[in-house]
């Protein structure tokens, strides 16, 4: 097995085009444990650690933009006021070790259906940028996710970010686990608010082949919300919203859970979470 170290984010692409069947590493938390259980035995492995920018963010135009080798460590402390969604769900990422080393854009990159950063994106509506040396492009991160493990990235291409609009309103977060954390999730639910175009973002997790959106929820929820009166949340209006995200969802029966509980669990989060974000979004009145 080969090992690749470049050190600048050209040298990485011109690496990745030159060995396409190269896996990327950073964190090493997902790609490690595949190795240890011979898995995966790539035909070399591309090591980003000394590419400095993919550790960086910054606010460009409004949006937050969150380079792929951020760690869940540094989401939470230096994020955690812009992107409250992404922080919560990356507090329930391993133990601190894991955090420490764990990136988003590794998390993203690995495409489990059981990523925990998976509804927090997909709920803010985020973008994936996708470099390769033929140049860069930007995808919706609903559109990324393929399959179980599987995303839209070509074989000469790397994740280099993630954009973020901080939403407008309230994020919220829900996990179902044998623990909080430290825990591969059963099922998982991101929401967000977005009252400055009366709209509502879903994630859903672990509860289909791919993180999916639950739209008709979304649709429901956007049109039955007293946006402008913030009035109280009416009981079966939460109700429908979570028999809507159930019906979103298509589970399996694994180790972890049965497809009737995940559905149940899902029903819940999403009527608690949605109640969460507009008890936060009255009290900002």
């Amino acid at each position: 097995m080969d090992f690749l170290q470049p050190r600048t984010w050209a040298d990485a692409l011109e690496a990745k085009a030159t060995h396409p069947n190269s896996v990327p590493i950073a964190g090493g938390t997902d790609v490690m444990v595949e190795l240890n259980f011979d898995q995966h035995r790539p035909a070399a492995l591309l090591d980003l650690n000394r590419v400095d920018n993919l550790a960086r963010w910054w606010i460009e135009d409004g949006r937050v933009r969150l380079g792929a080798g951020v760690t869940y460590t540094r989401t939470i402390e230096e994020l955690g006021h812009l992107l409250p969604g992404l922080a919560m769900a990356a507090r329930t990422v391993g133990s601190p070790q894991i955090r420490n080393r764990g990136t988003v854009g590794g998390n993203l990159g690995a495409a489990s259906p059981a990523g925990d950063s998976h509804p927090a994106l997909l709920a803010a509506e985020a973008e994936v940028e996708i470099a390769s040396v033929r140049g860069v492009r930007r995808l919706p991160v609903s559109d990324f996710y393929l399959g179980v493990k599987r995303n839209a990235l070509a074989s000469d291409e790397l994740i280099a970010a993630v954009w973020i609009t901080p939403p407008s309103g309230s994020e919220q977060f829900s996990k179902i686990g044998t623990r909080n954390a430290m825990v591969i999730s059963v099922a998982a639910f991101g929401l967000a608010l977005h009252p400055d175009r009366r709209a509502v973002g879903t994630g859903i997790g672990s509860a289909a082949p791919t993180p999916r959106r639950a739209p008709e929820a979304e649709r429901f929820a956007a049109a039955e919300l007293d946006w402008a009166g913030r009035g109280a949340l009416d009981e079966s209006l939460a109700r429908g919203f979570g028999d809507l995200v159930r019906a979103a969802a298509s589970p399996i029966d694994d180790v972890r859970g049965t497809a009737a509980y995940r559905l149940h669990a899902l029903s819940v989060m999403a009527r608690r979470t949605l109640t969460w974000a507009w008890h936060d979004y009255q009290k900002a009145a």
